[in-house]
């Protein structure tokens, strides 16, 4: 078998369900009145997709979350481990290093990979959606178009390969592959400024405000904000080769990373970086102002409220005379 059909053939469960995705959304659009045939359609359908597959991996984010709060933990023990065969370069003691690095983390209950997870597991959906866009473009020789694999039938097929946002920029397009077509050149050039914007606020977000001191002072620190300054020329070339249908599901993860890295670093930041400290803030502020009892060093406190004054009813003049009548008895 080749490379493409050993590809074609581990795809094909994921195309299958990426069908049935698509073709779902499309139905519920369809049904409350937008053109079957529209590229709006479709773009509104791959939106769909994006929103189910990401909604899909919290529970995997989660787990990724954690993991890196338990990675955290067990840094000075791996320093340790690190500056025990500082310097020594012999087989012997490289293997004895890995061989103790891999024994803490399976005490430990820590993946050093567990942080690519959520990327490793879209890139298999992302490829399926590249190869379903394309099996739906390409046009065989009695002018006809392929199914999918699945729900995708050859009308849906012949609907999604042909359609066309706002009837200018088809979705199987790419800059590449425009031919002169303008608008596919200017909305995919608009793609590639948000994409790239977007993917920077979210890398430099982590790298500012949930970073420990100890973590910026690493190495791996310095390499993480070169790649923040490279990834335009990555977009760059990816908006430049891939199709319009493809770079919108891009594009809205992109969003949904944003704005999910963004609750994240705001209600569960990295221990000791700027977001934690900010957190420890906000809610000191709001045990202030309920009048919670809050540990401190030396025991628990009582963060009381100011006692509002009661207001002073006011007294009638008879009502005034006959009580002070009784204070005299």
């Amino acid at each position: 078998m080749d490379i493409v059909g050993f590809f074609n053939t581990l795809l094909w469960p994921i195309k299958w369900v990426i069908e049935a995705i698509l073709v779902g959304f499309h139905t519920m659009w369809t049904s409350l009145g937008l053109d079957s045939d529209a590229g709006l359609t479709w773009v509104l359908s791959i939106v769909g997709l994006v929103l189910v597959v990401r909604a899909a991996l919290i529970p995997i984010f989660v787990r990724q979350i954690k993991s890196q709060r338990r990675m955290l933990e067990v840094a000075p023990q791996l320093k340790k481990i690190q500056d025990k065969y500082k310097g020594k370069k012999d087989q012997f003691s490289r293997e004895a290093m890995s061989r103790e690095t891999m024994a803490m983390y399976k005490k430990t209950g820590t993946n050093p990979l567990s942080s690519c997870l959520p990327l490793l597991l879209q890139m298999p959906i992302f490829f399926g959606l590249f190869s379903v866009l394309s099996n739906a473009q390409h046009v065989n020789p009695n002018g006809s178009r392929n199914a999918g694999v699945g729900l995708l039938n050859q009308d849906l097929s012949t609907s999604f390969g042909t359609s066309s946002l706002f009837d200018i920029a088809p979705l199987h397009l790419a800059i590449s592959t425009a031919g002169g077509n303008v608008a596919v050149i200017v909305i995919a050039s608009i793609m590639v400024v948000l994409m790239t914007g977007s993917q920077f606020i979210t890398q430099l977000q982590i790298m500012s405000k949930n970073q420990t001191a100890q973590l910026k002072a690493r190495p791996m620190y310095r390499q993480q904000r070169i790649l923040l300054y490279l990834l335009p020329l990555v977009f760059a070339f990816s908006g430049f080769t891939f199709p319009l249908g493809v770079m919108f599901y891009w594009l809205v993860s992109n969003f949904w990373t944003m704005g999910q890295q963004f609750l994240v670093i705001r209600n569960m930041p990295t221990p000791g970086s700027e977001a934690a400290l900010a957190r420890e803030a906000r809610l000191a502020k709001r045990k202030q102002r309920k009048g919670i009892v809050e540990e401190t060093a030396e025991g628990p406190t009582m963060v009381i409220e100011p006692v509002k004054p009661q207001r002073q009813q006011p007294v009638g003049k008879n009502r005034a005379k006959k009580k002070s009548g009784n204070n005299k008895r």
